[in-house]
């Protein structure tokens, strides 16, 4: 028999919720006391006390969880519900690490309004580069939504280049698109949309984004040896682009955007679509990436 006090010791609980356990019918005391009314303790009560304080972790109400254990839940299937609780709060975890980067990248942004850079942007000329890509749609322009859907696709696009062995001859690029209006639902494959204008048509920008996973290949490559969804083509020079480097994770790009835009506006330019990410490093902590952020700009008027 144990006492109150090294009986919660034991299972990691203050006595006052012994107590209350005690006073719900929860978990009665082995025996009481008829002169002191202290209350005993037997170890095999540690049991009843972790399946108690499990399912309360799992988000239910002490009623309710009086209840399962007088259905006698077994220890496979209380493991079960623990597994599913537990893979809920990684979720939940994740998400909110994710929107904490969101947030950071929103307060440096508003931090450097009224700044402008003078050296960080440089405007260039791209030349052409042969790519074989895959694509899918995004249901916005969102880090959150263009992560999931452009990682794997790098992925896969790397894959069956090895398979092929066929060797990339540059880095990485990602680009964009307004989503044609086709009823694809996010993150399917999209590889047989024709190339439209970045940025043309109706306001679809705050929609839905075709995401396009791209390296470049030499000439004698072809979509045919690498699988179905891969397309080969040849992205058009672009005479002018304004292009800033980023570095760091793509979930933390936005102030680094925003800088591009607030050049662009402020020199007079005017933006021909979408910017391209040329992955000029991507190592496996992605904090230490490094992505050449390429703003197409409207011709000289």
């Amino acid at each position: 028999m144990f006492t109150i006090g090294d009986f919660a010791k034991h299972g990691r609980v203050s006595v006052r919720m012994l107590r209350h356990y005690d006073a719900l019918g929860l978990l009665r005391p082995a025996r009481v006391d008829p002169f002191t009314g202290y209350r005993f303790y037997e170890a095999g009560q540690l049991a009843r006390l972790n399946r108690v304080i499990a399912l309360k972790e799992l988000g239910f109400r002490l009623d309710q969880v009086g209840t399962i254990l007088d259905a006698q839940v077994g220890a496979e299937e209380l493991r079960g519900m623990l597994r599913s609780r537990q893979a809920e709060l990684e979720s939940a975890m994740a998400a909110a690490a994710a929107r904490l980067v969101q947030v950071e990248a929103r307060l440096r942004t508003i931090e450097s309004e009224g700044s402008m850079p003078v050296d960080d942007v440089v405007v260039k000329s791209l030349p052409p580069v042969r790519v074989a890509e895959l694509s899918a749609i995004a249901e916005s322009y969102e880090p959150k939504d263009i992560g999931p859907v452009i990682g794997p696709l790098f992925g896969e696009l790397c894959r069956r280049l090895d398979r092929a062995g066929v060797v990339p001859t540059g880095p990485g690029i990602a680009r964009y698109e307004d989503a044609p209006d086709s009823g694809a639902s996010p993150g399917t494959p999209a590889a047989s949309e024709p190339d439209s204008e970045p940025g043309a048509g109706t306001e679809a920008g705050a929609g839905a984004i075709l995401v396009r996973a791209a390296l470049p290949v030499a000439a004698g490559v072809r979509a045919a040896d690498l699988g179905g969804g891969v397309r080969i083509v040849t992205l058009p020079a672009v005479e002018r682009a304004a292009t800033l480097v980023h570095r760091g994770s793509m979930d933390g790009v936005l102030p680094a955007s925003q800088t591009l835009a607030r050049w662009i506006d402020a020199h007079g330019h005017r933006s021909a679509g979408y910017a391209r990410e040329l992955s000029l490093a991507c190592p496996e902590d992605r904090d230490q990436w490094v992505t050449e952020l390429q703003e197409p700009l409207s011709p000289a008027s």
